[in-house]
């Protein structure tokens, strides 16, 4: 068997008017960071295309591992191996790496807190593949398993999500977009503790990650058009979630959360329980998927469809504020 469909799909998603492609930073960065470390290993499964693990492959076949579409066993195979000293990276679809497996994930990584990193690529409605590919659940299950991390680095930064991901020994799911290789890393500032300020503000705090990110900071220009001067944050560590967002909340009488998830169990959840735990009052709402499945169709349309776009984000923040 193989997923040439799979394949394919992600592949229509290329930009075929003659730009130069997006350079793969995720799969360059796996592959410099198992140059100096040699006990890294990376497994796949028939997705190497995909997750860019093609150039880990071709430059250290003897540490590459192709396990087909057989996903719980290679996380069973990852834990084996990392139990052995090696640091496995397991490489599949969001949606796959957590739903999938997540017995095996929970019982042969987690529990024995193993130093396996599971990468999952287009999650949310990052994919046009419909229902059984859109990953709009995937942080909820990492977050609730014991000694799990979960990143989400903004576009262009995958390098330092790698880095991030190794300097913790333990399991870590990995969060990635296709759109990670579009924006270079030094347009955007570097992330502290899992937080990035990309923009200040006196009105309002959008909190965002991932594919959202950009989401946010076009709402937040738009507010501004508006009167409204409001701060962006990039989060990209979901678990654990830097109390510092406490702090900020306290600056400004209305917080908004922007994800590609489910807004139950994500990162407005999150940020929910942070700031109750923390007896922070401000006006809060969390933009994202509504407890609801969605359906095929292109990143921007679904966005829109279902209430994620940045035209939504502003329509929120005005609602909550009480100036709409």
């Amino acid at each position: 068997m193989s997923r040439s469909q799979d394949n394919l799909a992600v592949n229509d998603f290329t930009d075929r008017s003659g730009a130069p492609a997006a350079r793969r930073i995720y799969g360059e960065a796996l592959l410099a960071a198992a140059r100096r470390d040699p006990r890294i290993v990376a497994l796949t499964a028939d997705l190497s295309g995909p997750t860019e693990t093609d150039i880990f492959r071709d430059a250290l076949p003897n540490r590459f591992y192709q396990a087909g579409i057989a996903e719980a066993n290679m996380v069973g195979m990852a834990g084996g191996m990392a139990r052995c000293g090696c640091i496995p990276f397991v490489h599949t679809f969001s949606v796959f790496a957590t739903r999938r497996t997540y017995d095996q994930v929970a019982m042969q990584v987690a529990y024995p807190g193993l130093n396996v990193k599971l990468v999952g690529f287009i999650p949310g409605v990052d994919t046009l593949l419909g229902v059984s590919h859109q990953a709009i659940d995937d942080v909820a299950l990492m977050r609730a398993l014991p000694r799990m991390r979960v990143l989400e680095p903004a576009a262009g930064q995958a390098a330092a999500a790698v880095d991030e991901a190794l300097a913790y020994d333990g399991p870590v799911y990995l969060r990635l977009a296709r759109a990670n290789g579009a924006t270079p890393a030094a347009s955007r500032p570097s992330s502290e503790q899992g937080l990035a300020r990309l923009r200040a503000g006196r009105d309002g705090l959008l909190l965002a990650s991932g594919l959202s990110i950009p989401i946010a900071e076009a709402a937040a220009a738009e507010l501004a058009r508006q009167g409204n001067d409001v701060s962006v944050v990039a989060v990209t560590s979901l678990k654990p979630l830097n109390p510092a967002i406490a702090a900020m909340a306290r600056e400004v009488p209305t917080v908004i959360t922007v994800e590609n998830h489910s807004i139950i169990g994500g990162l407005g959840s999150a940020v929910a329980e942070l700031l109750m735990e923390n007896k922070v009052a401000v006006n809060f709402a969390r933009v994202g998927v509504r407890d609801t499945f969605t359906h095929g169709g292109t990143t921007p349309y679904l966005m829109a469809e279902f209430g994620m776009d940045a035209p939504a984000v502003v329509r929120e923040f005005l609602r909550v504020a009480g100036t709409a």
